[in-house]
């Protein structure tokens, strides 16, 4: 049993678990007041990271051959959590999404050709991975159309430049996707903070990332990247790793936010990602919370 182990932060922040006893993961702090330069939560050494992957973004057997491998499941976690809702969207609906650290683009290019799609709002704060996705995207005729029409949009922002909901540009969306991001973010809290505001009452917040685990360690750290090498090297910091566990209380702390679902995926070598009922606790996995109230459609 690991005893609790503070991250690098002040003893005065908050942390995501308030327990004191033993535990068998380190618990880590996630800040509520930290001293942030340039009010962003963007850490460059992070993008500049992502900034040299970027002309292997859509090679299928490259460096994000495990993003593409994934993309399936985060369709599946995405309608599981609809259809746990008590009231089920309309079937006219067109729903609008805006994806958060988008990357190349795997998942808003997927999104966008849904028939139930209304629209796809991607942001990233790398330029060079922003035009890698600009220009896959316009190999496709019909996302061609749907970009000159304003439904498929890259931005090249973070969270805290684009405008609020409520403000002449701003917008809140139906759903609010987070994939593989918040394992590269120093500051989650105020991070997660300025996501919010852009879910629609009755709308979700999905996200899938890793645990923080000597499993997820053994597999990300020493197996993906320096063993295979199926990861580049420096892609992953352990430390940044956030469990199932200090997520939902988290946001358990939260008011208007429920009806929390997880989903613990396994990549078996040769067959892909697989859903592994109960994995939560051991490496990736994905989240999702509901934002209390009706929304038209949601």
């Amino acid at each position: 049993m690991a005893s609790l182990r503070p991250l690098r932060t002040t003893s005065a922040l908050r942390t995501l678990s308030q327990s004191t006893k033993p535990s068998p993961y380190v618990c880590r702090r996630i800040t509520t007041t930290p001293n942030l330069q340039h009010n962003t939560t963007v850490d460059p050494s992070e993008v500049t990271h992502f900034n040299a992957l970027a002309s292997t973004w859509w090679d299928p057997h490259g460096s994000s051959r495990l993003l593409h491998l994934m993309n399936p499941l985060r369709h599946t976690f995405i309608s599981r959590c609809h259809s746990s809702q008590p009231d089920a969207p309309p079937t006219n609906h067109k729903l609008s999404y805006l994806d958060v650290g988008c990357g190349g683009g795997i998942f808003a290019e997927s999104a966008a050709r849904l028939r139930g799609t209304g629209s796809v709002t991607a942001i990233d704060p790398s330029p060079e991975v922003l035009s890698v996705a600009k220009a896959h995207a316009k190999r496709d005729p019909g996302l061609v159309e749907m970009m000159g029409e304003g439904r498929l949009k890259y931005l090249n922002t973070s969270i805290e430049e684009l405008p609020l909901p409520g403000t002449q540009r701003g917008r809140q969306y139906d759903i609010v996707t987070l994939f593989e991001v918040l394992e590269h973010v120093t500051h989650p809290s105020p991070f997660l903070e300025h996501l919010l505001p852009f879910v629609k009452p009755g709308g979700w917040l999905v996200l899938s990332t890793i645990a923080r685990t000597w499993t997820s360690w053994l597999t990300t750290k020493v197996v993906a990247e320096e063993v295979v090498g199926i990861v580049p090297r420096g892609t992953h910091d352990w430390n940044k790793y956030i469990n199932e566990g200090e997520l939902r209380e988290w946001f358990g702390n939260k008011e208007g936010w429920g009806n929390v679902r997880a989903m613990g995926v396994v990549y078996v070598p040769g067959l892909g990602w697989r859903e592994v009922p109960g994995s939560e606790g051991l490496g990736n996995y994905f989240f999702g919370v509901r934002r209390e109230g009706e929304g038209k459609g949601v």
